[in-house]
């Protein structure tokens, strides 16, 4: 998943969370109740960066964690 704002992305189904990692911060949000059908897409966009931006920004109820790794970083 090339990106140069996003470095990775996870889905749930069961419970409709999205987590979303982005490059250089290396923050995690947790994004909320988003249907399967715009993860996949999400998984399929050429931008990750402008999918991200148009359909899921603003969009959806999410969760900030500054510090997924809890101060534990892999070197």
């Amino acid at each position: 998943m090339p990106s140069t704002a996003i470095s990775r992305i996870a889905y749930e189904s069961e419970t409709e969370t999205l987590s979303v990692w982005f490059r250089g911060s290396g923050e995690l949000y947790r994004y909320y109740e988003v249907p399967g059908r715009i993860y996949d897409a999400f998984r399929k966009a050429g931008s990750k960066g402008r999918f991200f931006n148009y359909y899921i920004k603003d969009r959806y109820r999410f969760q900030h964690i500054s510090d997924p790794d809890g101060g534990r970083h892999a070197a």
